[in-house]
């Protein structure tokens, strides 16, 4: 099995989303992480989905979702030509004694405390899932109260966009 990035432009309407997420599941196919937002276009969404399973798999997925009426493109990112990125929120057990030295390791990671409660505080950390993965392990010892993550999302690199205008759709 290998991890696929779907990049999936949408029309930004009531009821794409489950429709998209319907064909997965009706399929067998399960989403490992899932992110949508609209686009600089308001009139469009972009759903970006990773998946783990075989390359004949992930073809025939691509071609599937592309047949849905509100999809305007699907184009499968790969690691080596894309930026991808995570956030995540992550509540930590923190006495008073301990909270220089998490916030050490907040530094370090590049994070953000953005929460500070009498027992707890709650950081923010962007990037790669391993970066994410690795200080939450880091975190564990202290004791994580809460968890949450966005789910991967991603672009090209470089000056291609996955479209450039409306027009060549």
């Amino acid at each position: 099995m290998n991890r696929h990035i779907l990049s999936i432009l949408v029309d930004n309407q009531a009821g794409v989303l489950n429709r998209v997420c319907g064909l997965f599941s009706r399929r067998g196919y399960n989403i490992e992480t899932l992110s949508v937002g609209v686009t600089e276009d308001a009139n469009i969404s972009r759903i970006t989905v990773q998946v783990d399973c075989d390359d004949m798999t992930i073809d025939q997925i691509i071609k599937q979702v592309e047949k849905l009426v509100d999809v305007i493109r699907v184009v499968e990112l790969h690691s080596d030509h894309g930026v991808f990125r995570e956030l995540a929120l992550i509540k930590v057990s923190a006495k008073p004694q301990q909270r220089s030295e998490i916030a050490s390791m907040v530094d370090i990671y590049r994070a953000n405390i953005i929460d500070v409660a009498s027992e707890t505080l709650t950081i923010e950390i962007t990037g790669k899932p391993s970066k994410i993965e690795a200080f939450e392990a880091l975190m564990e010892s202290y004791g994580i109260k809460e968890v949450v993550r966005t789910g991967l999302t991603g672009l090209c690199r470089g000056n291609n966009p996955i479209r450039k205008s409306r027009e060549e759709w």
